[in-house]
């Protein structure tokens, strides 16, 4: 039988446990070494060494070392001690691997944010005294001491329990205390949600009101919280965001093209009679032109950069991926409380029952409405301080609302100091009231007693029941809390005052309802988000009632949409779930575990799907989603360990603005795989064309190296600072299963390719057949005019690819580091090929003034035509 729902003598017999001495030091012993410690199990982490591997395992990184071992082995065998091409080839892949390590960072810590927890003081009864030891101290059947301020440090079923409340928002989301009784039964064959347990209190969680004591029923990893810690482990493994998968199926698909080529070449090459170390070299040739050697570098460098930027929206990135996966975001899953809402018990209503005022306290306060309110905060212990200059409120969030409502008009002690207390009733979560007694300025005292509505109207003897009713029913349809304020006036105080005397004879003074009201941002932020093809749902452990009124009101919840709860949620399997997710808008009273199959359900339909939350219930949802979003002010440290973005501000708002960011991102790693494959593919054409026209090889590995880490690099380096030109969120998400090549970035690339190479080819023929300048015509002349060539249409393509329109429509000013990039390239290029020391380590020969004007015009022709197809056909150029 479930802990819960055990008497308490048949808790204490369960576990052998003396409440009036608690647990001896044998039987603690004992109970440790049978049930294990009060700790999460740790997580084992990944070894640098490890990692390495991962990064080793790469298909494009395989590919350089294979042509670094060839390019080894061939030089080797040359006797040329010319090791230069092989150890620039080890040196990228080290610089790679470097980078991808880096860029992960710290490894995910979200068991031990959990075990964090622990780390507290608790007050135990053992061998017939309370004693104080560490959470991690104990052990299954120590009995609990708790009392206002506890923190729970395992699950325990309450023996004893006076006036009992516990804060239990972090664990089930519950934004409202949750009222304990010892001596609460349960139907054996109900549902009983986590927040309604009323029988247990839950480690994590905290004592907000009253003391009571407790056999400790579960520890360490069988605590709801280690449930938690389980889901967490179970949920360790990062998905692949959908780029990250998209370039991964693109290295697989390079890999395909760089073994299709070398078969052909060699085909080729021994068809022809070459020398088969030549054909090696050229099998290393097309390897390193098929690998766009700087596109992780780059694609890192762009997700930097959307890092920096979101970082000055307040939101930290913790995983670089997540910035590209923010693009491609099609559902946002948010928590309720303290996300959507400003998780802060606010009074938004007040009705007074003489005047029958009905009011808004947004439009102020009248006197009727300040009379409610005076009452209310009088019957209160609220304390109130002054910290750094802010103030802090000390006390129950309801009561703490009723005194922040009337501090626009006056202060509690201000009326404390016309009222003094005299006495007070205690609120009773049986009777679910309370009382204070005053003195009243004039002479003679006042009672005030507030409390549940039900409770309190039936013992109301001066006051309209009829429209106390319907005002009543006005606000829970608006799911506002209700709190009746009443009063009684006397002139002497009773020898021996009961709460009998003090509640007898009441008088209606009005209605008051509260909420944890929605923040200011939320409702343009989710209508924005929609406008943008971003679906908003809500994911809450809170009441139906509570959350569909919030998602109502800032636009979640619309008409035809419908909402679940977690009991209901449990009634459905997953393909019921995956069938009818669509259409629930709001999920209300649901467990970690429900999160998590919601989010699974989206993620199944394709979606990509962030998630949102403060709680340490949340955290497995968090993991769980494609990108996990927490709050930074009033998130719980396993919240935002789980997660990959942490908002600064704890504003919805912020999440938009992300989003738009990482839209951004997406549009320019796609420009970067333009810019890039458009060099790579028309490198790997020109030596296929070359081969198979029988002018050999026309480029050496290491022309290629540099034309894909200079040529390609530096400006591609500058291509990640790009502005957006246009309104990314004007547009669609990108689809999770959307091809990367998609939308005519493969027509571009195949152009420009095409392009580049037929300028390539027309030089080597010319440097190998035709006389320019006095300078006799021979293979290496070609091979220097095809590298020179390849190189500054590399260079000068990324002009080509900053938008679809023309070139001279983005200013210099827009991003001043590309066009300087491009010219450090240009000149470099231009420098290696003049002088005699790199023309020796690069295999390259000087040329004449009439050669390299031939280059000019060859290397700029690409680019005049695109500039001619931009005017004739511009969609063919939007990325």
């Amino acid at each position: 039988m479930e802990a819960f729902r055990k008497g308490i003598k048949e808790t204490i017999s369960a576990h052998q446990v003396n409440v009036q001495n608690g647990l001896s030091s044998q039987q603690v012993t004992q109970s440790r070494q049978e049930n294990g410690a009060n700790v999460f199990d740790a997580e084992k982490k990944v070894s640098l060494f490890k990692k390495i591997l991962l990064c080793l395992n790469d298909v494009a990184t395989i590919i350089l070392l294979i042509a670094a071992v060839i390019s080894f082995v061939a030089t080797y065998l040359e006797s040329s001690g010319n090791y230069f091409e092989s150890l620039l080839i080890i040196g990228i892949v080290v610089i790679n691997s470097a980078l991808a390590i880096v860029q992960e960072g710290k490894a995910e810590d979200s068991l031990a944010a959990l075990q964090n927890l622990n780390r507290t003081q608790v007050k135990v009864l053992r061998d017939g005294h309370i004693v104080q030891i560490d959470a991690d101290d104990v052990v299954l059947g120590d009995v609990l001491v708790v009392e206002n301020g506890s923190a729970i440090a395992a699950d325990a079923r309450l023996i004893e329990s006076v006036e009992l409340q516990a804060e239990e928002s972090a664990l089930t989301g519950e934004s409202l205390p949750v009222e304990k009784d010892a001596n609460a039964t349960f139907e054996a064959d109900n549902n009983i949600d986590l927040g309604e347990r009323i029988t247990m209190v839950y480690r994590g969680t905290t004592i907000v009101n009253g003391h009571g004591r407790a056999v400790v029923t579960a520890v360490g990893m069988q605590t709801e919280m280690g449930k938690i810690a389980s889901l967490l482990r179970n949920e360790s493994k990062t998905p692949l965001t959908p780029l990250q998968r998209r370039l991964v199926q693109l290295g697989k698909n390079i890999s395909w093209l760089a073994i299709g080529a070398a078969v052909i070449v060699l085909g080729l090459g021994i068809s022809q009679g070459m020398d088969l170390k030549h054909i090696f070299l050229t099998a290393i040739s097309l390897a390193v032109a098929v690998v766009p050697e700087t596109l992780a570098v780059i694609v890192t460098m762009t997700l930097a950069l959307g890092v920096q930027r979101i970082a000055q929206k307040h939101a930290i990135i913790r995983r670089l991926p997540a910035v590209e996966t923010l693009g491609t975001t099609n559902i946002i899953a948010s928590d309720k409380t303290g996300t959507l809402t400003q998780n802060k018990m606010t009074v938004r209503k007040v009705w007074h029952d003489q005047h029958d005022d009905l009011l808004d306290i947004a439009d102020g306060l009248d006197t009727s409405a300040q009379e409610v309110l005076s009452l209310a905060a009088l019957s209160t212990n609220v304390s109130v301080k002054s910290v750094d200059d802010q103030k802090v409120y000390d006390g129950l969030p309801t009561e703490v609302a009723l005194v922040r409502a009337i501090e626009s008009e006056t202060s509690r002690e201000h009326l404390l100091s016309q009222y003094p207390l005299v006495d007070q009733v205690p609120f009773n979560s049986t009777k679910k009231r309370m009382t204070t007694v005053h003195k009243r300025p004039e002479g003679g005292y006042i009672a005030i007693t507030k409390g549940a509505f039900d409770v309190l109207l039936p013992m109301v003897k001066h006051g309209n029941h009829q429209r106390a009713e319907q005002v009543n029913k006005i606000f829970g349809e608006q799911a506002l809390r209700v709190l009746t304020i009443t009063h009684k006036n006397f002139d002497v105080m009773p020898e021996e005052p009961t709460q009998a005397f003090y509640e007898q004879d009441l008088t209606l003074v009005g209605l008051v309802g509260i909420i944890d009201p929605p923040r200011p941002e939320s409702a343009p932020a989710v209508e924005k988000a929609r406008q943008a093809g971003v679906r908003t749902i809500m994911i809450t452990g809170d009441h139906v009632e509570t959350a569909s009124a919030i998602a109502r009101e800032i636009g979640i919840l619309r008409e035809g949409d419908q909402t679940i709860t977690g009991s209901e949620l449990a009634k459905l399997s997953d393909q019921e779930l995956d069938d009818n997710v669509q259409s629930y808008s709001v999920y209300a009273r649901v467990t970690p575990t429900d999160k998590i199959r919601i989010i699974k359900s989206w993620q199944r339909q394709d979606a990509t799907i962030a998630m949102t939350g403060d709680g340490v219930n949340d955290a497995p949802a968090l993991k769980a989603a494609d990108v996990g979003i927490s709050m930074g002010e009033t998130g719980t440290d396993v919240a935002r360990e789980a997660s990959d973005i942490i908002l600064t501000d704890d504003n919805f708002a912020t999440i938009i603005n992300a989003i738009s960011e990482g839209r951004g991102v997406y549009v320019k790693v796609r420009k970067t795989i333009n810019f890039l494959l458009s060099a790579n593919i028309s490198e790997l054409l020109v030596i296929l064309i070359a081969m198979l026209l029988g002018w050999g090889s026309p480029l050496l590995p290491v022309h290629l190296l540099f034309i894909n880490l200079v040529a390609d690099g530096l400006p591609g380096f500058a291509l990640s600072r790009e502005p957006m030109l246009t309104n990314v969120m004007n547009q669609p998400p990108m689809p999770k299963n959307a091809k990367l090549f998609g939308q005519g970035l493969d027509r571009q690339i195949g152009l420009n390719a095409i392009l580049f190479a037929v300028v390539t080819l027309i030089a080597i023929w010319m440097g190998q057949n035709v006389i320019l300048g006095g300078l006799q015509p021979n293979e290496q002349v070609g091979q220097t005019m095809a590298f020179i060539i390849l190189s500054l249409t590399s260079i000068w393509h990324v002009f080509n690819i900053r938008s679809e329109k023309t070139l001279f429509a983005i200013g210099y000013g827009a991003n001043k580091s590309l066009v300087n990039m491009a010219v450090i390239a240009t000149l470099i290029t231009v420098t290696i090929s003049l002088v005699p020391l790199t023309q020796t380590l690069f295999g390259l020969t000087g040329l004449s003034i009439a050669h390299w004007a031939v280059i000019l015009f060859l290397s700029i022709l690409p680019t005049i035509v695109i500039e001619l197809l931009k005017h004739i056909r511009p969609n063919l150029f939007i990325v």
